[in-house]
């Protein structure tokens, strides 16, 4: 695909997630839109042996969405892709609908792990890894953490499992917005410098822009590069990412928009989606 095709992808999603959101009326709305650029490449140009009629192919790369809480996103590349109807994703936490506030492998096709608690999805995403490696498989095991996230110790652990292992066939993709629900990161509980401290526990550090598909594209090339490591692709990105009044906003990392709301940001992404040559 090229660009102007993925971005187009990419803006889908941020469609299903305001959608799915304001249909609630809760959710994770500026952490998903940051991460949409990045799971648009992923699912349609990075990762391989993707079957969206037979999910579980024990030959395709794997997918962890560690910041679990991020699931419209999720679910709005999944269904783009088509594992499942669009129609799904506006179910979104209602009580008869698959689509719960975090992703459930149990109940979602192309779901490949069930993740919630911060920590736990990069955690499991090791764990596919060092089972590609006993099993001799080529698989790749990708995983999106949150910045916030780096302060779960849990994390560190998995950090320095990955390394000693040598896990070169996992790549972590971490969302660097600089907010979290409570504020600027920094302020919280700063865990900078992020790329020294993993530097420090031998991984491979990569810098990339989240909305910019060639810097993403380049990052994951150097990902599949690097042997005897595993790789990290530190993504600048911006919280709430294509919803003018949502960026760079931390108020909007756990919030519902009214409908009026609604309205301004489905008017918004739909321009874009116009203008991209797709239906808004």
């Amino acid at each position: 695909m090229n660009n102007k095709e993925l971005m187009l992808i990419a803006y889908k999603v941020k469609k299903h997630v305001i959608d799915a959101v304001h249909s609630a009326g809760s959710g994770h709305p500026g952490g998903s839109l940051s991460i949409s650029e990045t799971l648009a490449l992923l699912y349609f140009e990075e990762m391989q042996n993707l079957d969206i009629n037979n999910p579980k192919n024990p030959d395709r790369d794997r997918f962890v969405l560690s910041k679990g809480h991020c699931s419209p996103a999720l679910y709005g590349v999944l269904a783009e892709k088509g594992f499942f109807c669009r129609d799904l994703v506006k179910g979104f936490r209602q009580i008869d609908s698959c689509m719960q506030g975090h992703p459930s492998i149990k109940d979602v096709p192309g779901v490949d792990m069930s993740t919630g608690s911060l920590g736990q999805g990069i955690s499991a995403a090791c764990g596919m890894a060092i089972s590609a490696k006993l099993d001799n498989k080529s698989y790749r095991v990708y995983s999106v953490m949150g910045d916030g996230e780096t302060q779960e110790g849990q994390v560190w652990e998995a950090a320095m499992f990955a390394a000693h292992y040598k896990l070169d066939n996992l790549c972590a993709v971490l969302d660097f917005n600089g907010l979290q629900i409570d504020g600027n990161i920094t302020d919280v509980m700063s865990p900078l410098p992020l790329d020294e401290k993993f530097k420090a526990f031998n991984w491979n550090v990569i810098y990339a822009e989240a909305h910019d598909f060639d810097s993403l594209r380049s990052g994951f090339a150097k990902a599949r590069e690097c042997k005897g490591k595993p790789s990290i692709i530190i993504a600048k990105s911006t919280k709430g990412k294509g919803v003018s009044f949502m960026e760079n906003a931390a108020g909007w990392h756990g919030n519902a928009p009214n409908d009026e709301q609604y309205a301004i940001a489905s008017a918004e992404l739909d321009a874009v989606i116009t203008e991209l040559g797709g239906v808004g």
